[in-house]
């Protein structure tokens, strides 16, 4: 087994994934990704796709550990489109309508609308094109992104988000900027207990956190299950760590 700590977003994970997982899905795809850089001969960009709790951030970022620690594969750098939140400011003073009803945006916070889709764009083309740049994550003890808080500098991009396939307007420009696409489907069940999970351990109590996952959280979760297209590889996250 491989055990597995990291900091996801200020918040510590302690994850395990089984030797025959990284044996005969996690190194093939790697070393899959590495061969395809080496064949276009410039940076390439995989897009992983998941609803949220899914396992997405923890994935991308074990991945990015593996690739360093094997010389046949070529290092790659995970990213997250989570620093392309609103700023909480911005959430508190807008509205949005959900549901017929108008509601400020910070109550839906995590919708594919509380998120900067024209910031986030622009980003992810200067990735796309090899360019050197920045990247920002998110803070969830802050609860607002932090700038330039990475410096993109390796061949394989692995950038992860739960509305990168998503198929809306605006939101299916993405795709075409991707090398290779990956998503993850997973039991709505299974989500919800470990969106409620995750809420807690950013300060919020049982009731708060069931809350907000009922009325926020799981309207996102559907959408990515029923709005994600097909992607170059699909994987189900019955194994896979909570975030």
């Amino acid at each position: 087994m491989a055990n597995y700590s990291v900091e996801i977003n200020g918040i510590h994970v302690d994850a395990t994934y089984s030797d025959e997982v990284v044996e005969r899905l996690f190194l093939p795809l790697l070393k899959e990704l590495s061969a395809l850089q080496k064949e276009k001969g410039r940076r390439i960009l995989v897009m992983l796709a998941a609803p949220p709790g899914a396992g997405k951030s923890t994935l991308v970022s074990f991945l990015e550990k593996l690739s360093r620690e094997n010389d046949d594969i070529t290092d790659l750098q995970a990213i997250g489109m989570d620093g392309f939140h609103r700023r909480q400011e911005y959430l508190l003073s807008h509205t949005t309508i959900r549901d017929g009803k108008e509601v400020k945006m910070v109550e839906i916070k995590g919708a594919p609308v509380t998120f900067d889709l024209e910031k986030l764009t622009a980003a992810i083309e200067k990735v796309s094109s090899g360019e050197d740049t920045f990247w920002p994550i998110y803070d969830r003890h802050l609860h607002n992104p932090v700038e330039h808080a990475i410096h993109i500098t390796k061949d394989i991009v692995l950038l992860e988000g739960n509305y990168l396939l998503l198929d809306m307007d605006g939101w299916n420009r993405l795709r075409a900027m991707a090398d290779y696409t990956i998503s993850i489907t997973a039991n709505e069940a299974m989500l919800r207990k470990r969106l409620i999970d995750r809420k807690m351990k950013s300060g919020n109590d049982i009731e708060s956190a069931t809350r907000f996952v009922e009325y926020s959280d799981m309207a996102n979760v559907r959408l990515c299950l029923e709005k994600t297209v097909k992607a170059d590889m699909v994987l189900e996250a019955q194994a896979l760590p909570e975030f």
